[in-house]
């Protein structure tokens, strides 16, 4: 197999996972789920200390 179909592939993958990872970031942003993950990232990191 050539090398060059290879990176090439690979770097379409790479590019192509990177693009969907930035769109649903923006999605959770634009749906302001950040404060509800931040909240359930507080809780999980109380429980684990034992305040909460």
């Amino acid at each position: 197999m050539d090398t060059s179909k290879v990176s090439k592939s690979q770097g379409f993958i790479k590019y192509g996972v990177l693009i969907m990872s930035v769109f649903f970031i923006s999605v959770g942003i634009y749906r302001n789920e950040v404060k509800i993950v931040l909240q359930k990232a507080i809780n999980i990191c109380l429980e684990c200390i034992g305040i909460g």
